[in-house]
């Protein structure tokens, strides 16, 4: 027996974590792509709670950065970045559920090099910002092309970094706004939590009729913060299985893997991201064990975990987390 017949998803979800049917969105498929989270598109595809879904998606960039001699500033049209494949209609979903979503694979797509990262000026952590206005000058435009395959990134001759995939995008539409896909919220979005990755499930709060579960911006890897304020962004392959959990109930991201369970807050300062993160975590915590929230307050202040996503976005992301042993 693996660790998800135990899991939220294979327990409660609707569909007991079996897998139903298999659907394919190709960047064809897709046509057009979305750059706000919202509840307005036209639903791409419609599902079964337990759908497998294969689906490509585009970089950051949507694959308008090709070679190194290009400058962002000259090529990129802002806010139109981030492109989201979806929204998938997932029958069933009422606002106040959840949708289960369980990562199983995340494979570069395209052509050589596959991978991305550069600098944007008065865009990263260590930069002068629209939102951090300074007077020194910003860095120079640059721009590095990595070859990516599953076996590694290779950085140079002399390094090669692990591969290390993650969905830096995904989410479900807030009930009325519609919101750009830079900005990370409660319904999920830019959050660049390296977390979300292959043999993890996020659940991902309800908030219209349908659910409408947007992805993209996936990464070969990224250290804490996506300090330069891009990771390797590349073009993926991803394959999910989407379940549905009647009445979970949760206002924020909640994230389930093998040996953690946390959830991901989003906000501007970054303490109060890892507050959001960690009240869900108390009040998850309370409710499984039996333990009053205080107690429970109390025994993450012991084992809690916070891992930072992003520290560049319209806001922050943090994740906070509780090792599975100690939740009894």
């Amino acid at each position: 027996m693996s660790w998800f017949d135990t899991s939220i998803m294979a327990r409660k979800g609707v569909a007991k974590g079996q897998a139903g049917a298999r659907h394919h969105i190709s960047i064809e498929d897709q046509g057009t792509f979305h750059y706000v989270y919202g509840p307005y598109a036209d639903p791409v595809l419609e599902v079964e709670p337990g759908a497998v879904l294969t689906v490509e998606t585009h970089d950051a960039f949507e694959g308008k950065i090709g070679k190194e001699s290009d400058k962002p500033t000259e090529i990129l049209n802002f806010p139109y970045l981030n492109p989201q494949t979806g929204p998938v209609f997932v029958k069933g979903a009422e606002k106040g559920d959840a949708l289960a979503v369980r990562i199983i694979s995340i494979k570069p797509r395209g052509p050589q090099p596959v991978g991305t990262t550069c600098l944007i000026p008065e865009f990263g952590g260590l930069v002068a910002t629209g939102d951090t206005a300074m007077l020194n000058p910003p860095l120079p435009e640059k721009v590095k092309k990595i070859k990516v395959d599953e076996d590694g990134v290779y950085w140079s001759d002399s390094l090669t970094l692990p591969y290390e995939p993650f969905i830096g995008t995904i989410g479900t539409a807030p009930e009325i706004e519609a919101i750009s896909s830079l900005q990370p919220d409660y319904y999920g979005g830019n959050m660049d939590v390296p977390d979300v990755k292959p043999d993890s499930i996020i659940y991902l709060p309800v908030n219209k009729e349908g659910g409408y579960l947007y992805l993209g911006d996936c990464h070969a890897i990224q250290g804490d913060g996506e300090l330069c304020g891009v990771a390797l962004e590349m073009p993926a392959t991803v394959e999910l299985q989407v379940d549905l959990i009647k009445g979970h109930g949760n206002g924020w991201p909640q994230l389930e893997s093998e040996h953690a369970m946390g959830f991901i807050g989003s906000a501007r300062p970054m303490e109060d991201a890892a507050r959001i993160a960690y009240r869900e975590l108390v009040r998850w915590l309370a409710a499984e064990t039996g333990q009053s929230e205080e107690e429970a307050y109390m025994l993450l202040t012991m084992c809690g975990k916070v891992r930072v996503g992003n520290m560049v976005d319209p806001k922050y992301s943090l994740g906070a987390s509780i090792e599975k042993r100690f939740v009894k």
